[in-house]
């Protein structure tokens, strides 16, 4: 007996190792079902972050919040816009000094936007009571006054977190809790198709991003391709060595 008890208590220490080391092995079935089952969960939960990044020529990230359309206050979502493009225009802040610039910009030209099939939304993380106070104050002041763009509230910088350029690097600034000037055209499938990021003091182009929506659809339609400086009409060039060569010769 005493022989015995010397015997498993030199296991002991031999057993609680391989324990540590090798659970599966060591485990009853219901341990190990419940750790498979939360790395499973954490695979799954990295994987669903991972595809809510934005990433050009993959589906866009699907988003829901608080706006203000038309004066008024209204739950929106990107999914409101199926089947049309859609232009997210992520700003800093309100009552600042670029940002009512590009604004009233893409606000005053909606209608360019329109004939195209596009719609534009502004996206900043403010409250919605913040951008209808800005709506409020003239032009004059440094106001919106009347927009023509829904602007929406991010408060929970969610958005600004799921829309990213390369490398992984967000709309967001997290230690500054405002975002960038962030740039993003969805096609009507939902497809990310342009992705920019404009640093905080140099506003954006609406004649630039009328022009990549313009591009979009040629190609989409054509399937030729589009030149540095393409601009409507102008000359395309066929995606082949043979083909290509119409274009460089009446360049050159």
């Amino acid at each position: 007996m005493i022989a015995a008890r010397r015997i498993a208590a030199s296991m002991a220490p031999r057993i609680a190792f391989s324990a540590s080391v090798r659970p599966s092995v060591i485990a009853p079935p219901t341990v190990r079902k419940a750790v498979a089952s939360t790395s499973i969960a954490r695979f799954l939960n990295t994987n669903a972050i991972e595809q809510k990044r934005a990433t050009v020529q993959h589906p866009a990230p699907q988003w829901s919040a608080s706006a203000l359309v038309d004066g008024e206050f209204k739950e929106l979502a990107l999914s409101d816009y199926k089947g049309k493009f859609v232009v997210m225009v992520f700003y800093p802040a309100d009552f600042t000094f670029v940002c009512p610039t590009e604004l009233l910009a893409f606000s005053d030209r909606i209608e360019e936007f329109r004939a195209k099939g596009a719609e534009v939304v502004g996206i900043s993380v403010d409250n919605v009571h913040s951008h209808l106070a800005w709506t409020n104050l003239p032009r004059k002041k440094g106001g919106l006054g009347a927009i023509n763009i829904p602007l929406v509230s991010d408060i929970k910088k969610e958005i600004s977190t799921s829309y990213n350029e390369k490398n992984n690097s967000t709309v967001l600034i997290p230690e500054a809790g405002l975002s960038l000037r962030g740039l993003f055209v969805i096609d009507p499938k939902g497809t990310l198709r342009i992705s920019t990021i404009h640093d905080l003091p140099i506003g954006r182009s609406v004649d630039e991003t009328l022009r990549v929506i313009d591009a979009i659809q040629f190609t989409d339609e054509h399937g030729e391709v589009c030149p540095a400086n393409w601009q409507k009409g102008d000359k395309t060039i066929k995606p082949d060595p043979k083909g290509s060569q119409d274009y460089f010769d009446s360049a050159n």
